[in-house]
């Protein structure tokens, strides 16, 4: 009994630590944009800043246009997330419970794109874009991610866990593909949708490679762009209106996680009882 409890102590010991390291750099970051400039350079690890102020926001709210950025990012970000899901939600439907020939090859084609680096796709869709009149234009950075092999790797996976009798019997009914994917399919998996959904969301609000090959004028800028203008040897580095850059990127995403928590965790348990 003594032993258990040393045990569970242990535990409990290494999960603070580790919520501890995950929490850390987000209090890092709030704390250095409340902090001066000189401050945050002397103070950099501490947690309280010796004087709080506001100077980094105001400086940022005057020296870019913020709310257009963020509008940007979320246009952008939401556009990208829902005709993801879309696309990896009817490509899942259609291996998991399609007839058609070529299904088995068609689906490992679609996983092997993973492996393929952004590098050697690059350069074509860049010229793609170009051609299309999209450069420095949220359309040029929204149409290149339309589809994504994982959301469709992870959603197949999920989707196969369905019995497929239910499907089977749904239509013995008569009913068809649009109602079972609506009535049956849908409900059945929609911690994982909403889960790859949030995934999607965080991965096209954080991008900054392809944003930053497309978009050229300040106004179009998404938040990872407007956070390297601060930290730019083009643009100078001031670290504390970075932070506070930072700051203004992170709140949507962690609303995010804070409203969906319950599927995010629902997911983990149901894959944990299968």
């Amino acid at each position: 009994m003594k032993t258990k409890k040393k045990k569970n102590i242990i535990w409990h010991i290494i999960f603070i630590l580790i919520i501890i390291i995950s929490l850390y750099p987000i209090i890092f970051s709030i704390s250095n944009s409340f902090k001066p400039l000189k401050d945050a350079y002397h103070t950099i690890l501490d947690i309280i800043p010796r004087k709080i102020t506001l100077e980094n926001y105001k400086y940022l709210f005057e020296s870019l246009p913020i709310f257009k950025i963020t509008f940007n990012t979320f246009i952008a970000a939401t556009a990208i997330t829902l005709i993801k899901l879309f696309i990896s939600f009817f490509a899942s439907y259609a291996i998991v419970y399609g007839t058609f020939r070529g299904k088995r090859l068609l689906y490992f084609i679609f996983i092997g794109t993973m492996f393929v680096p952004f590098t050697v796709t690059m350069i074509p869709n860049y010229l793609i874009i170009s051609k299309l009149g999209l450069i420095d234009k949220i359309w040029g950075i929204i149409l290149p991610q339309l589809a994504d092999a994982m959301g469709i790797f992870l959603l197949t996976q999920t989707m196969r866990s369905i019995p497929k009798s239910l499907i089977e019997v749904a239509k013995l009914d008569n009913l068809n593909d649009r109602t079972i994917m609506r009535g049956i399919v849908f409900p059945l998996s929609k911690h994982a949708v909403y889960s790859t959904g949030i995934w999607f969301f965080i991965t096209a609000w954080n991008e900054y490679v392809w944003p930053v090959l497309v978009l050229k004028t300040t106004e179009n800028y998404t938040l990872p762009l407007a956070l390297q203008n601060f930290i730019s040897s083009e643009g100078g580095t001031n670290f504390s209106v970075a932070m506070a850059v930072s700051v203004i990127a992170m709140i949507l995403p962690l609303a995010l996680y804070l409203i969906f928590q319950k599927y995010i965790i629902g997911t983990f348990v149901s894959a944990g009882v299968k």
